[in-house]
């Protein structure tokens, strides 16, 4: 059965490389899986973050900023 993800950025106040390497891998077997990974409601540093690595350029991917970012 396939399910999407949508992953609630809301109320994360920090992000490094780790988490982005870590969100990029789970979006690649969702991806393997026929499914996909939507990103919403981050605070505008988060955003900044997934933006300057391309996380929500990556195939599968999708983000939602709402009026947060």
């Amino acid at each position: 059965m396939d399910r999407d993800l949508l992953v609630d950025l809301t109320e994360l106040s920090f992000a490094d490389a780790s988490l982005m390497v870590d969100l990029a891998m789970v979006a690649r077997r969702l991806r393997q899986a026929g499914s996909r990974m939507t990103l919403r409601g981050a605070q505008p540093h988060i955003k900044r973050l997934v933006e300057m690595v391309g996380l929500d350029r990556l195939p599968g991917v999708a983000a939602e900023w709402g009026a947060l970012a």
